[in-house]
């Protein structure tokens, strides 16, 4: 399994920054878990190949380039652009995205070849099948709705906590999976805003390694995503004097292999 997180803005030299504003990452080059910055920095393959997007939760930072990624390839698609979401989630993105005030409303339209946008509704709790990937949906803790993923190729398997404060589910799920590779993991707020972070439902460096002492027989890496870009330097900081085993910063850009 090939996993990319995608780069959201880039530096003064032009360079992809490691300061992440929205998240997307992308798996095998064909299914996007999010879509925070698709539009922004996928490449040719991606505009080529990805078809599904699947969707942790509906805040911003997760959805801005959904409507850019659509209308980019509106005139050329030759199969819907599929929105893994849950019913809940549809409506928000009916409701308060594609609503004709703020972009159009694709839904409703079609080019050439047919409908541009074909919405797939899961339920939480729930597995569903993307392309080659079955994934499971598993409820988070944070302000909407929210959703981590483990997600299995059918010969290992991977996590994705998404946006979220202290949970238990995410963690037992992983510690039913006998082919779990690594877990990808928020870590948002440097612990000095412990504060904010319980208000907005997000994890700090000192609550992450908490949370992960849930994890049972942990052999795999364990990758931080979603460091707000204000805060990064000093989450990274944090995380490395908090002494995770196996612990790393998802590099921004760079391919894993599985």
């Amino acid at each position: 399994m090939r996993i990319q997180l995608l780069p959201s803005t880039i530096d003064e030299n032009g360079m992809a920054s490691a300061r992440q504003h929205l998240l997307t990452i992308i798996i095998d080059d064909c299914v996007a878990i999010d879509a925070g910055c698709l539009a922004l920095s996928c490449t040719d393959l991606h505009r080529k190949q990805v078809r599904d997007i699947v969707l942790t939760h509906t805040h911003l930072d997760h959805v801005a380039g959904l409507p850019l990624f659509i209308d980019d390839l509106f005139a050329s698609l030759t199969e819907p652009v599929r929105i893994h979401a849950t019913p809940e989630m549809i409506g928000i993105l009916e409701r308060d995205l594609f609503n004709w005030a703020i972009y159009p409303r694709f839904s409703e339209l079609s080019n050439d070849t047919g409908p541009v946008v074909e919405y797939r509704e899961f339920e939480r709790e729930s597995t569903f099948q993307v392309r080659h990937l079955s994934i499971r949906s598993v409820p988070v803790n944070h302000k909407v709705s929210a959703n981590g993923f483990v997600i299995s190729d059918g010969k290992i398997s991977i996590a994705i906590t998404g946006d979220t404060a202290e949970t238990d589910e995410i963690w037992a799920a992983c510690n039913e999976v006998s082919d779990l590779k690594a877990v990808f993991a928020e870590c948002a707020f440097p612990d000095e805003l412990k504060g904010l972070a319980s208000v907005s439902d997000h994890l700090t460096p000192d609550r992450l390694k908490v949370e992960l002492k849930k994890l049972k027989n942990r052999t795999y890496p364990v990758f931080a995503i979603n460091i707000k870009p204000m805060y990064r330097e000093l989450v990274v900081t944090q995380l490395g004097e908090a002494n995770i085993p196996n612990f790393e910063i998802l590099e921004i850009g760079k391919i894993y292999e599985f």
